[in-house]
């Protein structure tokens, strides 16, 4: 506790732990776009305006007292204090707390460990929205002055930085200043004065603020204030009057992001909906892009924010930003009403399809922008294939997928192009990691036959690939399911096909089949002949139910074994032929040395390790010093 001049008593409360560290890095780090600040604080300004006009549809008396909802700049170099005010919804004691002293959003400490990490963490301030904290940047101490909308009662909340925040009532002379909304009050460190000069100020209020829905005023020293931002809605006005940086401008307002957009859409829909839609592809993929995260798109009701959580697209889409203003919503429309509500429904479904063409005709017309939007948000795009049964193929025929050719990525329309003679399904591989999938087995026939193989290593691909899929009735197919059949594909050397397909002589395929299956016992599902295999002895594959990486996956997540793999043997390969020469002079520890061996290596390429690591080790060893013992013998 502390006492204030006018003896009123003042609570100090400390920050959360990652707002400390936070506060730590924005005081002692140097970044080099310290202008962030400002177009934060208004960024946060026009939110409590919008609150306050949403509520005031429902309550019209909250805009009783403080007059036009509006944003004031008010530098005072005498003091060396900028203030940035707003007669919006303001903050009530808990709500001061809460705000400004913890940082309610999932991620925070992977965050500032990322921020501390890098020399300059604008852009990740920017696309995490911590702004407010940013304006420690450039001062030493920080007053905010808030009263809420109806409220009789004002609240100061006042920090120099890390050690943590006071908040007390304010007295008479700072709750005369507000009548409702908030004051923040900077005390600019030495080095930060310019942000005093009114050329300062209006070019980053033009740069960043300037379609800000409400008047941003800038108070001179004849005390005066005027307006300083153009206060339109873009989205309202034609396409024809504006230009491709009114629109980056408009992106880095709507979207606080720093980077150009890769793509913009506006358009309005006119019939039975009227609705303006302004919407932007970053170009630079967001901090915190999880699955959990809902879609950034704003949305109005004749120029009226209603809400940034509609739902307006679906998730997959969730990195678009942008505002869709509906003519048709009633005003008085509650967030809880927003999720069966017609209107939202249909323009969802409508927005979606033309968000997905316009990706479309990127791709098509600008490829090297599309490819910046696929490298950033293709893993994102791809969920879509999963959950949206509607847009399937058109989501499909967006993507673009490493494959066993090398060099840029392909899509599907350049795969089916390069087609051998007489294939007809798409093959893929999902694994871990590119290197890995590469190194995998299963490929060895596809490439003696030149086929290309879709390498997917994303998460994703586990799960979208597990639905039944086509591109232009080409079916696509997974190497590590089900049975193969390449044998009406030439093969690249016609004069390796028949050593290839030549079963060797003197060996019952059955018989070596039948006793590595008993070896194995319930490690496997089935084992048979693979025509996967040119080179390797064997590979497992998963049988019926889900591809072996979505098994691996749902395994790990459930702790359980999993289905059980097939394990498929290559019958021409030395080991193989030694399990049938072992059981055929009864040796049956050796076959089951050889055939544990086969299974275990199987898994190692795949990516997993053997059940037993130290019994492998010791099998290993033990068919090592037999082969050296008939070695020796033989010499």
């Amino acid at each position: 506790m502390s006492t204030d001049a006018n003896n009123t008593v003042a609570e100090t409360h400390p920050f959360q732990a990652e707002v400390s560290q936070l506060l730590h890095l924005m005081v002692h780090a140097v970044y080099s776009e310290t202008d962030i600040f400002l177009r934060e604080l208004i960024s946060n300004a026009s939110d409590a305006c919008d609150k306050l006009r949403y509520e005031a549809i429902a309550h019209p008396d909250l805009l009783a007292a403080g007059g036009e909802l509006t944003i004031r700049i008010k530098p005072d170099a005498e003091a060396g204090t900028l203030s940035i005010s707003d007669t919006g919804i303001g903050m009530d004691r808990q709500e001061l707390i809460d705000n400004l002293g913890t940082v309610a959003r999932s991620g925070t400490r992977a965050f500032v460990e990322r921020l501390a990490q890098v020399k300059d963490g604008v852009g990740l301030i920017g696309q995490f929205g911590v702004g407010f904290y940013s304006a420690f940047m450039v001062a030493d101490r920080i007053e905010v002055i808030s009263r809420r909308a109806g409220a009789s009662e004002a609240w100061v909340w006042q920090s120099a930085g890390e050690a943590g925040f006071e908040i007390a009532p304010a007295d008479a002379t700072q709750a005369e200043r507000v009548a409702r909304g908030t004051e923040v009050v900077l005390h600019l460190k030495a080095d930060a004065k310019h942000y005093l000069e009114p050329y300062d100020i209006e070019r980053i209020i033009k740069t960043y603020s300037d379609h800000i829905q409400f008047p941003i005023e800038l108070v001179g020293k004849e005390g005066a204030p005027r307006q300083i931002n153009a206060a339109s809605a873009i989205w309202q006005r034609p396409k024809s009057e504006l230009k491709a940086e009114d629109y980056t401008a408009a992106y880095r307002a709507i979207a606080g992001a720093f980077d150009e957009p890769a793509m913009t859409l506006h358009y309005k829909a006119e019939g039975r909906q009227s609705y303006a839609v302004l919407l932007f592809v970053p170009s630079i993929k967001p901090f915190d892009l999880d699955p959990d995260r809902k879609d950034q798109v704003k949305l109005y009701v004749r120029r009226v924010f209603i809400t940034d959580d509609a739902g307006l697209l679906p998730s997959y889409l969730r990195f678009v930003r942008g505002v869709i203003d509906s003519e048709d919503m009633p005003l008085n429309i509650s967030r809880e009403m927003l999720q069966n509500n017609p209107h939202v429904e249909h323009i969802r479904k409508a927005v979606t399809g033309r968000v997905i063409t316009e990706l479309q005709n990127l791709a098509d017309k600008e490829a090297e922008q599309f490819a910046k939007v696929w490298k950033a948000f293709g893993r994102v795009l791809k969920e879509g294939i999963y959950d949206d049964h509607e847009r399937r193929a058109a989501l499909l025929a967006l993507c673009c997928f490493a494959t066993t050719k090398g060099g840029e990525l392909r899509t599907l329309k350049q795969y089916v192009a390069d087609l051998r003679p007489n294939q007809t399904e798409i093959y893929y591989l999902v694994g871990e990691s590119a290197q890995q999938v590469k190194a995998n087995p299963k490929l060895e026939a596809a490439r003696a036959r030149g086929l290309e193989v879709l390498i997917l290593t994303d998460p994703v691909d586990a799960l979208w690939t597990s639905m039944p899929q086509d591109y232009e009735g080409k079916p696509l197919k997974s190497l590590s399911q089900g049975e193969v059949d390449f044998s009406l594909v030439p093969m690249l050397d016609e004069a390796a096909k028949p050593q290839a397909e030549t079963k060797p002589e003197g060996i019952d395929e059955a018989a070596v089949i039948a006793a590595v299956k008993a070896a194995l016992g319930q490690r496997v599902s089935d084992v048979r002949a693979s025509q996967r295999l040119t080179d390797s002895p064997a590979c497992l594959v998963a049988g019926a139910g889900f591809d072996r990486e979505l098994s691996r996956l749902l395994a790990r997540q459930n702790r359980s074994a999993g289905p059980k793999p097939v394990l498929e043997l290559n019958m021409r390969h030395p080991i193989v032929l030694a399990v049938g020469r072992a059981k055929t002079n009864a040796h049956e520890d050796e076959v089951n040395d050889l055939s544990a061996l086969l299974f275990e290596q199987a898994k190692i390429l795949d990516g997993e390790v053997p059940d037993d690591p130290a019994a492998f080790a010791t099998r290993v060893n033990r068919l090592v010093m037999r082969g050296l013992t008939t070695s020796g013998a033989a010499g």
